[in-house]
């Protein structure tokens, strides 16, 4: 049984990663003593204390020095000669293989010295094993530490660092002991890239239901208040949701919308609600801390993420905030892209809009307003799909036999 797991991942604990440090404290809370990683320190951390005691015992990896990598890499040489020289030997290997001239192949390097530092953390807190989030720089930086030290790692891919970077995706998955994903989408999307199946498991991020009480309602308010909630980029659909809404306000549908969130496109959004005449319908509420989201969406009579593929590729995972606004009892509405169905099953549990559809959107949007059946058989249909499948504690206890394993 293994005791003590490094975790390593982009940011720890970050806003949008809330399932990483969400499982970190469950392992912790089950008697395993977790390492915490970071690639790099967040900007805003959660104001709740255990997640700040969890940043105070992170180590964040870019905010040590070059130089002090670049030490500890030649005191590596000099005590662990034969691991180093291999892995250095697979780090070339993998800067040609993945394209000589790209500057993202010769990052690798960079990463390389780094994952000098994991070793060495590894070694001094006798890991048993390394886990990583996120199938991108954070698995390359534990690879080349797991080949340094000879201590097993695992990662769990998601979203974008599938869809948008697939460097050495298929040497990440061999060089690992399993490769865990989130979704049959992403198995699927993976083995179409030639990866060994026999390799990956699926594990889903889970949250935790007991946490706030399910609210059973057989009606909508009139009218009714929808809410959206992410970052305000391409792929989270936030323009789908406003075009969509200014259809239905031109049928005589009245509503009030809250978008939740920052980013790039919030201009773009509220000049595009001006432009299409609902502006004075719509409140731009911008980021709403973690530990508020849950009371914001209990006083949601209606929960759209309208999440589609953007230019580069990117596409949604399942996000978390879908499982959450499921679990208290508010109606969701998302699209048929990636993981979603297999969180939403359409007119079961929820309903599905095609993405990039502000038609499609506005008519499941519509096709709740009018639903006949009771919102509560929805809703309860709703939490128990997601108690069924994407419960913390069970999905914990899912990596726990990856781990063992």
């Amino acid at each position: 049984m293994i005791k003590c797991i490094a975790y390593l991942a982009p940011e720890i604990p970050s806003i949008s990663g809330t399932f990483v440090y969400k499982e970190i404290i469950t392992l912790q809370d089950k008697g395993i003593e977790i390492i915490p990683l970071s690639v790099h320190r967040p900007k805003v951390i959660v104001q709740d204390s255990k997640v700040k005691e969890l940043s105070n015992n992170t180590i964040y990896l870019y905010q040590q020095s070059l130089l002090s990598a670049l030490i500890n890499s030649i005191l590596l040489l000099l005590n662990k000669p034969n691991s180093y020289i291999t892995t250095l030997s697979t780090v070339f290997d993998d800067i040609f293989s993945s394209g000589f001239g790209k500057l993202k192949s010769w990052k690798l390097l960079y990463q390389f010295f780094y994952a000098g530092l994991v070793a060495q953390i590894l070694e001094k807190n006798s890991c048993q094993y390394l886990h990583i989030h996120f199938a991108s720089v954070p698995t390359q930086i534990g690879m080349y530490a797991s080949s340094l030290t000879g201590i097993p790692f695992s990662f769990t891919s998601h979203a974008n660092d599938l869809f948008e970077n697939k460097l050495l995706l298929k040497d990440k998955v061999e060089r690992a002991k399993t490769a865990v994903t989130i979704s049959q989408y992403n198995y699927e999307f993976l083995a179409q890239q030639g990866v060994d199946t026999d390799k990956l498991k699926i594990v889903r991020c889970g949250i935790d239901i007991n946490k706030h009480d399910f609210m059973p309602r057989r009606t909508l308010k009139k009218p009714p208040t929808i809410g959206s909630l992410g970052r305000l980029i391409e792929k989270k659909g936030m323009d789908d949701l406003v075009l969509a809404l200014s259809k239905l306000h031109h049928k005589g549908v009245d509503f009030r919308l809250e978008i939740g969130g920052e980013g790039h496109l919030n201009d773009y959004l509220q000049e595009l609600a001006v432009t299409h005449q609902i502006r004075d319908k719509i409140e731009f509420k911008g980021a709403i801390p973690n530990d508020r989201v849950y009371s914001w969406l209990e006083n949601l009579d209606i929960f759209v993420l309208a999440c589609k593929k953007d230019s580069q590729g990117d596409r949604d995972g399942i996000p978390v905030v879908l499982m959450e606004a499921m679990t208290i009892g508010v109606p969701v509405i998302s699209t048929r892209i990636s993981g979603i169905p297999e969180l939403i099953e359409d007119e079961q549990s929820g309903f599905l809009a095609e993405p990039n559809s502000p038609e499609s959107l506005a008519s499941a949007i519509e096709k709740l307003l009018g639903w006949s059946e009771p919102i509560s058989d929805l809703t309860q249909a709703a939490r128990n799909r997601v108690v069924e499948e994407f419960e913390l504690q069970s999905n914990v206890d899912r990596l726990l036999s990856v781990f063992n394993g």
